[in-house]
């Protein structure tokens, strides 16, 4: 069996804990294996992605990564409280054995945010030599036959394209020159890129920016992103999606969220409010195909909220002979409990993405992101029905020689 290392911006954060906890507990059979397209169920479903396609089983991946805060990983899952004491004490030790790698960090890029473990490193250079021998360490002690690289780190503040994103001979010139454009973001893709290891931006921080896109064409390495989809905008895009199909106008949407974790605290700072602001307001327009004057969102830092955000959001529609209407949907989630299952998802088909020979941004995992990543002048796929139907589509492209179904029996397929 192959081994994958995932290494984890954020490691400790609470998505990243949730997945690692979550992993563990499903390998001893004490939670099911719910929410992941990824993984086989006993659902009828038409045509499944684990029909067509080779993942790795979870007991393959081996986590590993980089953070601010907390000792191990089961500190920062005790302290997130997504996942229940007694479960998570049950993978004590599993998750006592992670301990995070100094992480590259700027206050000027996310002010709400403190920690010790943070590189220390005269120049971007020697930061990312350190980022690099952390990952070359980490494949050789766990005999690794594979590496992706996945960005859960805090919401950076908003950032437009700077010359020095421009092109690679640009960047590198910058990386030479510590220039400020160059966010921590940025610089693990450069890394992942560099040691051709599939790279995951899971959050809305700026780094598909044309140096970097052309640094991993050249190294021959697949990524996505951006801003995992995971509640409201989830929600949006199939409501979008439906009020297109049937032809129903929207008048007005206003969206509105209330969230207590870290990423509420980080986003309750301006600069990284806007980044994610922007991320979650394009959608709506390029599904419906004409622009929604009143579409307005709002995110709120409300502490007892936890990791349990409220999501609410009023819907003004007109429908047969301009008769008005109105949708209510009010949204009581676990955020990282929504996001741990996708992150599992692009962890394996980008996995798959690059054993295929893949390269450049992955278009068929956009229905996994807010924000899907696109070519400059090319308009992302936002429609969540669209979204389902690029990646089938993809995944019979790439469908396995031979795949062996949940009854044991292989059957064969197209290559």
């Amino acid at each position: 069996m192959n081994r994958i290392g995932v290494a984890i911006v954020g490691v400790n954060g609470a998505v990243a804990s949730t997945v690692i906890a979550g992993v563990e507990l499903m390998k001893r059979g004490l939670v099911p294996r719910v929410g992941m397209v990824t993984e086989r169920t006993d659902a009828r479903i038409a045509e499944s992605l684990t029909e067509l396609l080779d993942f790795a089983p979870l007991e393959a991946l081996v986590f590993g990564g980089w953070d601010l805060q907390f000792a191990n990983v089961f500190e920062g899952a005790l302290h997130h409280k997504v996942l229940p004491v007694h479960l998570l004490e049950k993978v004590q030790a599993e998750l006592e054995a992670i301990k995070p790698w100094p992480a590259v960090f700027s206050s000027a890029y996310v002010e709400k945010l403190d920690g010790k473990n943070v590189v220390h490193a005269k120049t971007f250079r020697e930061e990312i030599a350190i980022l690099e021998r952390n990952l070359e360490a980490f494949k050789k002690q766990h005999n690794l036959d594979r590496l992706v690289v996945v960005n859960l780190a805090s919401t950076e503040r908003f950032l437009e394209a700077q010359p020095v994103h421009q092109s690679l001979k640009a960047f590198e010139a910058g990386l030479d020159a510590g220039d400020a454009a160059i966010s921590p973001a940025m610089r693990y893709f450069y890394v992942a890129n560099k040691l051709r290891a599939p790279y995951c931006n899971f959050t809305p921080s700026l780094t598909n920016v044309p140096a970097l896109s052309q640094h991993a064409e050249e190294n021959g390495n697949p990524y996505a992103g951006m801003d995992g989809k995971t509640g409201q905008t989830l929600i949006k895009t199939a409501l979008a999606s439906m009020f297109r199909a049937r032809r129903l106008m929207i008048e007005g949407w206003y969206s509105t969220n209330f969230l207590g974790n870290g990423d509420g605290m980080v986003l309750d700072a301006p600069g990284s409010n806007k980044t994610k602001v922007m991320s979650k307001k394009d959608v709506l327009d390029s599904i419906v195909g004409y622009h929604v004057e009143n579409h307005q969102v709002h995110i709120h830092y409300y502490k007892p909220r936890g990791d349990s955000k409220e999501a609410w959001d009023n819907i003004d529609i007109v429908g047969f002979a301009g008769v008005p209407m109105q949708i209510k949907v009010n949204f009581l989630c676990q955020d990282s409990a929504l996001a741990a299952p996708l992150v599992l998802d692009l962890v394996r088909l980008l996995d798959v993405a690059k054993k295929a020979g893949e390269r450049g941004i992955q278009r068929q995992l956009s229905i996994f992101f807010k924000s899907p990543y696109a070519a400059p002048g090319e308009t992302p796929m936002h429609d969540l029905f669209k979204q389902e139907k690029l990646l089938l589509d993809w995944a019979r492209a790439h469908a396995s020689k031979s795949v062996v179904h949940a009854n044991g029996h292989t059957a064969q397929q197209n290559a």
